[in-house]
């Protein structure tokens, strides 16, 4: 049993840059940070993604030192790397303060109830795991709440648990020795016996995937694309859904997004339920600029996963770039509300709702023309144009003291960023 990711922000990531974290133990970039919590966010994620979690932990307490308030966004993941460097005991004060600000979330209780498993505090890991249970936030979870009841001889409930954790991961060797300890502890040697020969088959097929991985990996660094696919092709199998994601990913990360199209396809076809395998194929249409491709995918799961961040900020650039501003527009706001943390996004909310304006001003759509300016404004409070188009709708439609304002608030912006030059 691993650590899948954190929040799906973090985990979902185009076929560029990989699915999976990094696995080869790349060293922290050397470019400095700049001092905002937007950018200590983003390189703080990218050190997380990438088991970079002691340079992870000094991203998200620079972006926390900036503003407080950044709960879900850099508490949560600083909590994660510090679980993952084993320092249970920050990683729990930091987990407590989550919860105490954000309230109950699966994922807080999912890291609380493992904390208490390997503290051997059984009673109050089952009960965490139960709760994040209800809506798992990890493939593992049923897994680890298994494990817990099995610590506590409750062999009904750990048999009930371990066998749903066996249906969400068939792959996974450590569910099946589970099981077979189960099985042993309760006297069904016969059965005891079956799991551990499936497990020690999975951990030798895990065994020989790492070892192709790795193989792809190297050949893809040292030798050309032709010399490299007849060694990373080994990988491909268009029935096991993890192979298709790591050659998909290992072709992605070495720029061949045409070659990580393929098994990336396939993958979305084995796993349509999975909101990562339907945006790693969608990403990789819409680097190859097949952007009618990486709708079709993209639209679904938007539908079906509203809340996911990656999803709307990657529909909206695909509706962009099909020229369709207006559902653009809607896309991207709905995922500033979801982060609004993130300034690339904002940024082209911003930009666009500027664009829209200005359409809307001269098609004498008014009302749409205030709406779109209002959310520029505030996405930007600092910036004076989105007051001077403001006083020329309020002018157009004769309201000359909202004008009058919307000019005088350009104008002391205008001032202030002169004066900050």
């Amino acid at each position: 049993m691993k650590l899948v990711g954190i929040v799906l922000c973090v985990t979902l990531v185009a076929c560029q840059t990989g699915l999976a974290q990094d696995r080869t133990g790349n060293p922290p970039q050397e470019t400095a940070t700049a001092d905002t919590p937007e950018a200590h966010l983003g390189a703080g994620y990218d050190d997380l993604k990438n088991s970079r979690y002691e340079a992870a932990e000094h991203e998200f307490r620079a972006a926390l030192a900036l503003d407080p308030k950044l709960v879900m966004q850099a508490r949560f993941p600083l909590a994660v790397s510090l679980f993952e460097m084993r320092q249970s005991d920050d990683a729990r004060r930091e987990f407590e303060a989550v919860r105490r600000d954000a309230g109950d979330t699966a994922s807080v209780e999912y890291y609380l109830g493992r904390l208490d498993l390997a503290q051997g505090k059984l009673d109050a890991a089952i009960a965490e795991l139960t709760k994040a249970a209800v809506r798992p936030p990890f493939p593992d979870t049923a897994s680890y709440l298994g494990s817990a009841y099995l610590k506590r001889h409750d062999f009904a409930s750990a048999e009930e648990w371990l066998h749903k954790a066996a249906e969400l991961a068939p792959r996974d060797a450590a569910v099946e020795f589970a099981l077979g300890q189960l099985y042993k502890e309760a006297g069904r040697n016969e059965e005891a016996q079956q799991a551990f020969s499936k497990s020690e088959d999975l951990r030798r097929r895990q065994e020989e995937v790492d070892r192709l991985r790795v193989e792809c990996t190297q050949k893809l660094a040292q030798a050309s694309l032709d010399q490299a696919r007849p060694v990373c092709d080994q990988l491909f199998d268009p029935n096991d859904l993890e192979k298709l994601t790591i050659l998909g990913t290992l072709y992605g990360n070495h720029g061949d997004t045409e070659a990580a199209l393929k098994p990336l396809s396939r993958a979305a076809e084995l796993s349509p339920n999975s909101p990562q395998m339907q945006y790693n194929l969608a990403m990789c249409y819409f680097q190859l600029g097949r952007y009618r491709d990486a709708r079709e995918p993209l639209a679904k799961a938007v539908e079906r996963w509203p809340d996911l961040f990656p999803l709307s900020a990657l529909y909206g650039a695909v509706l962009e770039h099909l020229g369709e501003e207006s559902p653009a527009y809607e896309a991207y706001h709905h995922a500033h509300e979801l982060n609004p943390q993130d300034a690339a996004t904002a940024t082209t909310l911003y930009d666009l709702a500027l664009r829209l304006a200005e359409k809307s001003l001269t098609t004498k759509q008014y009302p749409d023309s205030l709406r779109y300016l209002s959310e520029a404004a505030k996405i930007r409070p600092q910036e004076a144009e989105p007051h001077r188009r403001l006083a020329a709708v309020y002018q157009a439609t004769g309201r000359a003291a909202q004008a009058v304002a919307e000019r005088r608030e350009a104008e002391r912006l205008t001032l202030s960023h002169a004066k900050q030059e």
